[in-house]
């Protein structure tokens, strides 16, 4: 069974490397979008698994689109990502619904299929 991920960042190479990383570790990609807005129609068009995100959107932040998405009611796992230093807690990510944040440049040595998957 494949896992479902929405990819979300408003530039468009990151998308394309996210893709690649995401697929080659087996997971499928069913919607990128450039901002919140389209992240939280696509997540509820295709009630992924998963979101990769970014914390710097257009509009607002990543961590106000975690929190809509949320609040859909569909379990998901969002994995935060930025090139900017991580500065909150774990207690934080989790009242966001955030399982985890991954630098940008950290994303190739993730484990992503676990970070994905419902038992990791």
């Amino acid at each position: 069974m494949s896992v479902n991920i929405v990819v979300v960042d408003d530039d468009p190479g990151f998308r394309r490397v996210a893709r690649a990383l995401l697929t080659a570790r087996g997971l499928r990609v069913v919607a990128e979008s450039p901002d919140g807005a389209s992240a939280i129609a696509a997540v509820r068009e295709h009630h992924p698994d998963g979101v990769l995100l970014d914390l710097h959107l257009p509009g607002e932040d990543g961590l106000s689109v975690a929190r809509a998405i949320t609040g859909q009611g569909h379990p998901l796992r969002i994995v935060m990502t930025s090139t900017d230093r991580w500065l909150w807690s774990e207690e934080e990510l989790a009242g966001t619904g955030i399982v985890r944040f991954v630098p940008k440049d950290r994303l190739f040595d993730t484990d992503l299929k676990a970070l994905f998957s419902a038992t990791a």
